[in-house]
């Protein structure tokens, strides 16, 4: 029991106000640094689905981009929003959405130094991500190093057994018909069988196979989230502007006690807004640049444009339609609610549809951050061990998955939240260091685009 306080206090150390305002503090930098590159956001969504004839790469840019997608979106793009909900107020969702928004200039910048200081291993496949800056760019390696070490543990936590964890407990909990006559130790079993068969069938083809797996489910599993809290809203549409109105307004002024909330003050609005938005699209965190590194692409801001999408879709589209439920149903002002029961008592409005919505969204956002995490580890691990122990990291990964679906251990929650955050430190040194890298080739690439643009056409 002390060791688990341990690493609970630790981890509340390591994501507290410094690290939130470093990242936050990094997201403004980089977005004045690159002149507000958020305003090329329609020309970046364009690209991702823009293919690039002949270049250099293992994967499409959109399928690089769904990969880091499947990672980035899972339970704290639902549970995590309901979280921030009831300890910041309705004022958290503002706050959530504006780190998305300045988040995305973030995204940008990490993906495009992970692009230009990729390289290519002994199977002619590419290899990026902050590692690699490190070693590359300043010549740190000893950083890289750590930065390796600590995504190939917190991919076990966050990205593998927490997951597998979070179906299991949803399925016992939920009791589906399926399952009513079973005692919840078997209910865990065939869950961890079960979702450790489709992560093998998955990752065992490598990153191509990752990839085409995620063309595929993320843009289903994203519409169909998206358009269940478009109908839920829809149903609740008088509340609209109330809520709108509630949001923005308790975000710079607090939320007095209504009912079983406790009220929250703008601090912390603000604190857990932003915690919220920061974990939940990683931006600053360094792990979907390992991803981004694959794409096929001859130039390193266009599929750092490419990428920086992910933190839109992720934070200032996903997170804010589970906030705007959760808010326009009234429920986070209950007395006694959890993260679990908020989400779904808000989701309960339209009954049974309602339901199908939320358990579709988390079933399939846990799995896809199984298969995308599962790539970050194995990156990570080829960096600091070479290629040779990427075949049997794929088979202990997979074990993993079923040992997270029967075994649960908050300590494996808060160290994969130790290194999660650790990995920002690295990550944020290159994104500080080399941010007049990121500027001169954002410039040079929009002033040859606008130069093509003002030519004459012949």
């Amino acid at each position: 029991m002390q060791i688990d306080m341990l690493i609970s206090n630790v981890a509340t150390f390591v994501w507290g106000p410094w690290l939130i305002a470093l990242l936050f503090g990094t997201h403004l930098y980089l977005t004045f640094r690159t002149g507000f590159m958020q305003k090329h956001l329609w020309h970046a969504i364009r690209l991702s689905v823009t293919k690039e004839p002949g270049a250099p790469g293992d994967v499409s840019a959109f399928g690089s981009l769904t990969t880091a997608l499947a990672a980035t979106i899972g339970t704290g793009n639902i549970y995590g929003v309901a979280g921030a909900i009831l300890l910041g107020g309705p004022g958290a969702v503002l706050w959530m959405w504006l780190t998305g928004v300045f988040g995305i200039a973030t995204k940008y910048a990490e993906a495009l130094l992970s692009v230009k200081y990729r390289e290519v291993n002994v199977h002619g496949q590419m290899s990026g991500g902050p590692m690699y800056v490190l070693e590359r760019a300043l010549h740190a390696r000893w950083a890289g190093v750590l930065f390796a070490i600590f995504t190939a543990i917190a991919a076990f936590g966050i990205g593998n057994m927490a997951q597998s964890n979070a179906i299991a407990d949803m399925l016992v909990a939920k009791k589906l018909d399926l399952f009513l006559n079973y005692p919840d130790s078997t209910i865990k079993l065939w869950v961890g069988l079960i979702l450790s068969i489709a992560t093998g069938l998955v990752i065992l083809g490598g990153i191509r196979s990752i990839s085409n797996f995620c063309q595929v489910l993320v843009p289903l599993m994203a519409i169909f989230y998206v358009l269940g809290c478009l109908i839920l809203l829809a149903s609740n549409w008088e509340r609209i502007p109330s809520t709108l109105s509630l949001i923005i307004s308790s975000a710079f002024t607090g939320q007095a006690a209504v009912g079983g909330f406790v009220g929250a003050g703008i601090a912390e609005a603000m604190r857990f807004g932003i915690a919220r938005g920061l974990f939940s699209n990683e931006s600053g965190l360094g792990s979907a640049p390992i991803v981004a590194a694959a794409a096929q692409t001859k130039d390193p801001v266009r599929q750092a444009l490419v990428s920086s999408t992910g933190t839109f879709w992720d934070t200032v589209v996903v997170c804010a339609m589970t906030g705007l439920v959760i808010v326009s149903s009234g429920h986070w002002s209950d007395a006694g609610l959890t993260k679990a029961t908020l989400c779904q008592h808000s989701f309960q409005q339209l009954g049974h549809f309602g339901s199908i919505i939320l358990i579709g969204g988390l079933l399939t956002f846990v799995f896809s951050t199984i298969i995308g995490w599962g790539y970050y580890g194995e990156k990570a691990l080829e960096y600091l061990f070479g290629i040779r122990a990427i075949p049997p990291y794929r088979w202990l990964w997979i074990l993993m998955v079923f040992l997270g679906a029967v075994w649960k251990s908050e300590s494996v929650w808060n160290l994969s939240d130790i290194m999660n955050g650790l990995m920002a430190l690295p990550n944020i040194a290159t994104l500080l260091l080399l941010g007049g890298v990121v500027a001169n080739e954002t410039n040079r690439y929009f002033s040859a685009k606008n130069k093509a643009l003002k030519s004459p056409s012949r």
